[in-house]
C-alpha cells in the first residue's frame, strides 16, 4: 500500500518536474535562437513604418501646394537663431521628433533643390556625411542589407563612433526630389539574450523547486482517496465486505467510492445468498446420500434377514418332496419349521410395513386418555404363558390413577416390544421390572431385565433397523432387529422420548408419556 502511494506521489512529481523543465528549456531556446531574428524583424518594421509616415506627409503637402523646401527653411532659420518654440514647429518636425522619442530613430530630410534640410538632431552633418558615401557606394564599413525597394535601402551597419551596430533606411520619397536617412541603434541581441536566459534559468529553477515541493504534498490529497479505496478493493478480496468509503468529494474518485460501496453491500447479499444456497444444496446432497445408504444397507438388511428362513423353507419342502420324512412323527416336525418360518418372515413385513407407515408420517397417533396401568396389566396378561415357560418373575406396582394421554394401541405395542425385548435378554436371576414413575407435566415408564450390560458403543445404535448387538443370540429367539426402530418411530410420534441405560444388575428400558388429569 506504501509503495503504490509513493510511486503515484512520485510520478505526478517528476511528470510535474519535467514538464515544468522542458517548458523552461523550450523558452530558453526560443530566447536564444528566435529573440534577435523577432527583434529585427521589429526594428525594420518600426523603420518601414516611419519612412511611410513622412512619405505619406511629405506627399500630401505637395498635393496641397505647399512648399516642404520653404518649411525647411524657416525652421532651419528659427533653429539657427536659437529659438526652440514649439508652437511655431510644423507637421513634419512633430512628426520627426515623435519617431525618436518613440522609436529612437534619428532622422534627416533633404530637398535635392536648394540643400535645405530638417534633422532629428541640431546638426545633421553625420547624417548627411552617411547618406552620401551611401549614395556614392563610398561606404567602407561592413553592412548588410536587409531590404530594398525602389526608393529606399534599409541596411544594417556598424558605427565607429560607439562601437555598436545600426539599423540604416536611406533613399528618396516618393516625388524623387526629397531624400531621407533613418538611423536606429540596434542593441547586441546576442548578449540581450544571454541575460534573459540566465535570469530565465535563476528563475526556472526557483520555480522547478517551489512547484515540485508544492506538488509532492499536493498530490496528497488525490491520493489519499485513491489508498482509501485500493484498501477498500484488499478487503473485498478478502471478503469483507464490512469495509465502506467515507469520503464526500463529488468528483469521479468520490463516484468510484460510492459505488465500490454500494458493490460491497450487493457483494455481501448476494455471498450471503449463495452460502445459504449451498449450505441447503450440501445438506440435501447429504440427505440423499443417507438416504441411498439407508435404501441400500436396508435392502441389505432384508435380504440377509430373509435369506435364513427362506433357506429353511426351501430345504425342509425339498426334503418334503423327496420323501426324506416317511413317518408322520418327521412330516410333522418338517411343516412346524416351516411354518415357525414362514410366521417369521410374515411378522417381519408387517414390522417393516408398520415402521413404514410410522416414519413416513402416514400412521398418524390417535391421541386418547387411558388409564397407563391397564393398559400394562393387559399386555402381562397376554404374555403370561411366556412369561411361565422362560421361569421369569416379573414385578409391577401399578398406580390406579395414572392417566395418560396417547395412542393406547401404538403405546400398548410399546410395552409388548420393551417387555419382549427384556424376556429374550433377561440373564439367569430370571428378573423383570416394570415400574411408572409421574411426574408433574410427564410419566416415564420403565422395564428393567437382570443380565449383562449392553456396550457403550452399542447403546445408540439400538434403535437403527435391523441393528443386533448380539446376532448369535438374536437368532436364537427369533428377533429380527426392528423392534426398538418401531418404538423409536411411535415416541418420534407421539413427540415423546425414549431410551435405553445400563444399570446395577442389568438393563432399563423407558419412555415418557404426556400426564393425564385424573
Amino acid at each position: 500500500m506504501s509503495s503504490l502511494k509513493h510511486s503515484i506521489r512520485l510520478r505526478f512529481t517528476l511528470i510535474f518536474i519535467g514538464l515544468m523543465a522542458a517548458l523552461i528549456v523550450g523558452l530558453w531556446a526560443v530566447n536564444r535562437w528566435c529573440l534577435e531574428g523577432f527583434y529585427m524583424r521589429e526594428k525594420v518594421k518600426d523603420l518601414e513604418q516611419a519612412y511611410a509616415q513622412v512619405d505619406t506627409y511629405v506627399m500630401e503637402e505637395q498635393r496641397e501646394g505647399r512648399n516642404i523646401a520653404e518649411e525647411f527653411q524657416a525652421l532651419d532659420e528659427l533653429w539657427r537663431s536659437g529659438q526652440r518654440d514649439s508652437t511655431l514647429e510644423n507637421g513634419l518636425f512633430r512628426l520627426i521628433r515623435d519617431l525618436n522619442e518613440k522609436s529612437n530613430i534619428t532622422m534627416l530630410i533633404m530637398d535635392s533643390a536648394n540643400g535645405t534640410l530638417i534633422s532629428s538632431e541640431r546638426r545633421g552633418d553625420f547624417l548627411s556625411e552617411r547618406f552620401l558615401r551611401n549614395v556614392l557606394g563610398q561606404n567602407e564599413r561592413p553592412f548588410q542589407i536587409v531590404a530594398k525597394t525602389d526608393h529606399y535601402t534599409l541596411q544594417q551597419s556598424f558605427d565607429p563612433r560607439n562601437k555598436s551596430f545600426y539599423l540604416e533606411c536611406w533613399g528618396f520619397l516618393s516625388d524623387n526630389a526629397t531624400s531621407v536617412i533613418m538611423s536606429m541603434p540596434v542593441a547586441s541581441i546576442q548578449e540581450s539574450a544571454e541575460l534573459s536566459n540566465r535570469l530565465l534559468a535563476y528563475i526556472g529553477l526557483a520555480v522547478l523547486a517551489c512547484g515540485s515541493v508544492l506538488i509532492y504534498f499536493a498530490t496528497k490529497m488525490m491520493i489519499s482517496p485513491i489508498v482509501s479505496l485500493t484498501q477498500l478493493s484488499e478487503r473485498m478480496s478478502n471478503l469483507d465486505f464490512d469495509a465502506h468509503y467515507d469520503g464526500t468529494a463529488s468528483d469521479e474518485i468520490g463516484v468510484l467510492g460510492h459505488s465500490m460501496n454500494f458493490l460491497s453491500d450487493r457483494l455481501r447479499e448476494t455471498i450471503g445468498e449463495l452460502k445459504t444456497a449451498n449450505l441447503k444444496l450440501q445438506q440435501d446432497i447429504q440427505e440423499k446420500t443417507q438416504i441411498d445408504e439407508m435404501r441400500k444397507e436396508f435392502i441389505a438388511n432384508v435380504s440377509h434377514e430373509l435369506k435364513t428362513p427362506i433357506a429353511l423353507i426351501q430345504g425342509y419342502a425339498e426334503g418334503l418332496t423327496e420323501g426324506m420324512a416317511q413317518d408322520p412323527e418327521s412330516r410333522d416336525y418338517y411343516c412346524e419349521v416351516i411354518m415357525d418360518e414362514a410366521n417369521k418372515m410374515n411378522r417381519m413385513v408387517k414390522q417393516l410395513l408398520t415402521l413404514s407407515a410410522l416414519e413416513s408420517g402416514k400412521d398418524v397417533p390417535v391421541m386418547e386418555r387411558f388409564q397407563l396401568s391397564e393398559l400394562i396389566r393387559g399386555v402381562l396378561a397376554s404374555a403370561q404363558i411366556l412369561i411361565e415357560q422362560k421361569g421369569v418373575t416379573v414385578e409391577f406396582a401399578p398406580e390406579d390413577d395414572c392417566y395418560v394421554w396417547a395412542d393406547e394401541f401404538k403405546i400398548e405395542e410399546v410395552v409388548t416390544n420393551y417387555l419382549n425385548n427384556a424376556l429374550n435378554h433377561v440373564d439367569d436371576n430370571r428378573g423383570i421390572r416394570i415400574e411408572i414413575c409421574s411426574r408433574e407435566k410427564d410419566v416415564v415408564v420403565s422395564v428393567f431385565n437382570t443380565g449383562k450390560p449392553i456396550a457403550p458403543e452399542d447403546l445408540p445404535n439400538l434403535w437403527t433397523k435391523f441393528y443386533k448387538a448380539d446376532k448369535a443370540r438374536t437368532r436364537a429367539y427369533g428377533g429380527s432387529g426392528i423392534g426398538l426402530s418401531i418404538v423409536k418411530a411411535i415416541m418420534d410420534s407421539h413427540k415423546q422420548q425414549c431410551g435405553v441405560e445400563n444399570v446395577e444388575d442389568g438393563v432399563r428400558f423407558w419412555f415418557t408419556l404426556e400426564r393425564a388429569g385424573s
